[in-house]
C-alpha cells in the first residue's frame, strides 16, 4: 500500500474497463476519477501550480483564481489546501451543486456568474470576472487553464504515456474536448508514437470549439462557448459531435451495468461507439477512450428524474422504457 503526504501524490493511472460486456462496444475506458480530486484535472492542476511556483509567479500568501465548470476547481482546491494557498473558483449555474460544495469544503471560495455574455456565453463571462480579479492587485494569480501549455504537457507526460504503456498496439484514442488540454497532450504524444494512432476529439453539440454554432448546453465538462487557445486541429485526426440526449442515454446504459460515470464520460463513450460502428465494423481495432471523472457529482442532474424531466424529457422516457426506476435513475437490484 502506498504511503503519501500530500493528496496529489495518489492517482490510479492503470485502471481500464472493457466495455464489450456492458455496452457491446469494443472499447477500453481509461478511468481517471480515482484520486483525491476525483478527476483527470488533478494532473493539469498539479502541473500548472508547480510551473507557476518554479517561475516565481505563485508565492506564499498568493490566491489562485481560475474559471472552471467544476473538476479543475475541485483539483485546485485540493492542491491549494495542501500547499497553503487561498483559492477562488469562478463558475456558472451549470456547475453541479455537489461540486460547489466540494470546493467550499476544501476551503475555496466559489463565485457564480449568473449572466452569459452575448458572445462566448457563460465561459466568456467567467473569464471576464477572472481577469478583473487577477488585475485587482490583490495578489491573485490566474493559471489560465485555457492557454497554459502546462495543461497539455501534463497529459503528454502522463495520460498518453500511460495508455501507450498499457496498450502498445493501440489503434485509436478518443478524448473529450473541454479546454483541450488532455486532447492536445494525447494528440502530440501519439503523433510521434512508434506506430500510427488515430486521435479522435469528442465534443458536445452546441460547443464552438471545432467551429459549430453555439447552442444551449446543460452538462458541465466538455464543450466551450469560446474556442480554446490551446487547440491546434493539425494534431487531431477526426472529431465527433455528440448531442446531450445521446450523452445521457449512454450514461444510463453504463449505470445499468453498475458503472456510475460523469456526463463527460457519457459523451466520450457515445462518440467512440458511433465512430467505431462507422470505421471498424469488424472490431479489429484496439480502441481506448478517456473517462474524466465518476458520477457521484451528477446525482442531482444526469441521474435524477426531476432534472431529466425538466431538461431532457425524451431521455427520461427512454430510461423508463428500459426498466430504470423513475425516482432515482439507478437500476433496481
Amino acid at each position: 500500500m502506498p504511503v503519501i503526504q500530500t493528496p496529489a501524490e495518489f492517482n490510479v493511472s492503470d485502471l481500464y474497463v472493457d466495455l464489450r460486456r456492458c455496452l457491446g462496444v469494443p472499447l477500453y475506458l481509461k478511468c481517471e476519477g480515482f484520486n483525491f480530486a476525483g478527476s483527470v484535472k488533478l494532473k493539469a492542476a498539479s502541473a500548472m501550480v508547480r510551473d507557476a511556483e518554479e517561475r516565481g509567479l505563485l508565492r506564499p500568501g498568493d490566491t489562485i483564481v481560475e474559471s472552471s465548470s467544476g473538476n479543475l476547481g475541485v483539483a485546485l482546491s485540493v492542491i491549494a489546501a495542501a500547499r497553503g494557498y487561498r483559492f477562488v473558483c469562478v463558475t456558472d449555474p451549470r456547475c453541479n451543486l455537489a461540486t460547489r460544495r466540494l470546493v467550499e469544503a476544501l476551503g475555496g471560495e466559489v463565485r457564480v456568474v449568473d449572466r452569459p455574455h452575448d458572445e462566448g456565453g457563460f465561459l466568456a463571462a467567467r473569464i471576464a470576472l477572472v481577469r478583473s480579479l487577477a488585475d485587482s492587485g490583490e495578489r491573485m494569480v490566474w493559471l489560465n487553464q485555457y492557454a497554459n501549455p502546462g495543461n497539455w504537457r501534463a497529459h503528454h507526460a502522463t495520460t498518453a504515456e500511460e495508455i501507450a504503456r498499457q496498450f502498445p498496439g493501440v489503434d485509436v484514442v478518443f478524448v473529450g474536448a473541454g479546454t483541450t488540454g488532455t486532447l492536445m497532450g494525447c494528440a502530440r504524444f501519439f503523433r510521434s508514437f512508434h506506430r500510427p494512432v488515430t486521435v479522435v476529439g469528442v465534443d458536445s453539440v452546441g460547443s464552438v470549439t471545432f467551429g459549430g454554432p453555439p447552442s444551449r448546453r446543460t452538462i458541465p465538462g466538455l464543450g466551450a462557448g469560446v474556442r480554446p487557445p490551446l487547440l491546434d486541429e493539425r494534431w487531431i485526426d477526426d472529431v465527433v459531435m455528440v448531442p446531450e440526449a445521446e450523452t445521457l442515454r449512454f450514461c444510463h446504459r453504463l449505470v445499468r451495468g453498475g458503472f456510475l460515470f460523469g456526463g463527460s464520460t457519457g459523451t466520450v463513450v457515445a462518440g467512440a461507439a458511433r465512430w467505431l460502428a462507422e470505421h471498424d465494423p469488424q472490431d479489429r481495432m484496439t480502441a481506448v477512450a478517456i473517462s474524466p471523472d465518476l458520477g457521484e457529482r451528477y446525482l442531482d442532474t444526469v441521474y435524477h428524474d426531476h432534472w431529466l424531466r425538466e431538461v431532457h424529457p425524451g431521455v427520461l422516457d427512454d430510461v423508463v422504457r428500459d426498466g430504470m426506476p423513475r425516482e432515482t435513475g439507478i437500476p433496481a437490484v
